[in-house]
């Protein structure tokens, strides 16, 4: 097995430019915190960006990350993962998005763990009441796909969709491949309204603003159970959340 962990990044998001490399914790990114974290629990990490002028500083990031960085298409987001899989000679990829600064490390061990134990499987994704993680708004989670089901979809349909969105074909026609589904805490599923992807100005303040406190408290990197502990005892937050998860819901 070659699994490798490839990290979806682009500083031309439309509601927060440069979101994953603006400062975030003191000095630190939201790239820095994420590299920071997975490196231990797998060394193999790839950027996979596109191709467009305006991502020439996800290189240098990742130059001086010491991370290879791969650029290809910035529309057809599956072809871009396709290819820099082959380039890094991964065949096990763990997709992780870039604007999820409190990916949970325990989560993410589970997950390579699984996919260690069920190689021969095309998918495996937390699940949220019936929800692919991925299309949740927690930002915990990073899922699994193989680059044989990739290449497949890839295949199978040409429609934009599915080539914007990489997994989205497979959860939508599951009868095709083989899924696993790994189970989250009842607490989490108890906590609706928790919004922890990034997509906005205020979701980064919120964001940044938790995580100070946290690591202030803790000095090190908060666990899912220690945040979620955190907002119930700060359920300011919540409402703030509540709205930006109704402006901004996951397709």
């Amino acid at each position: 097995m070659n699994t490798g962990i490839v990290i979806q990044a682009r500083l031309t998001s439309t509601r927060l430019p440069k979101k994953v490399l603006l400062p975030f914790h003191g000095s630190m990114t939201i790239l820095d915190i994420l590299i920071d974290k997975i490196r231990s629990v797998c060394p193999k990490i790839v950027i996979a960006t596109s191709s467009k002028s305006e991502n020439d500083e996800l290189v240098k990031f990742a130059t001086h990350k010491d991370v290879c960085c791969y650029r290809g298409s910035e529309d057809d987001v599956l072809q871009r993962f396709i290819d820099s899989a082959k380039a890094s000679n991964i065949t096990h990829v763990i997709r992780i998005c870039s604007d999820n600064p409190f990916l949970d490390v325990n989560s993410l061990k589970k997950l390579i763990s699984c996919v260690e134990e069920d190689s021969d499987c095309d998918y495996i994704s937390f699940d949220i009441d019936g929800t692919p993680s991925i299309k949740t708004h927690y930002g915990f989670w990073a899922e699994y796909v193989s680059l044989d089901t990739l290449s497949r979809i890839s295949s199978l349909t040409s429609e934009q969709l599915y080539h914007e969105h990489v997994t989205n074909y497979v959860y939508t026609h599951p009868e095709m491949f083989k899924i696993k589904w790994l189970e989250v805490p009842a607490f989490v599923k108890q906590h609706k309204n928790v919004r922890l992807t990034i997509d906005t100005k205020e979701d980064f303040e919120n964001a940044a603003h938790i995580y100070d406190a946290l690591y202030s408290q803790l000095g090190c990197y908060p666990t899912m159970e220690e945040v979620l502990m955190y907002l119930d005892n700060h359920a300011e937050y919540y409402k703030s959340m509540e709205s930006q998860i109704i402006k901004n819901s996951k397709k």
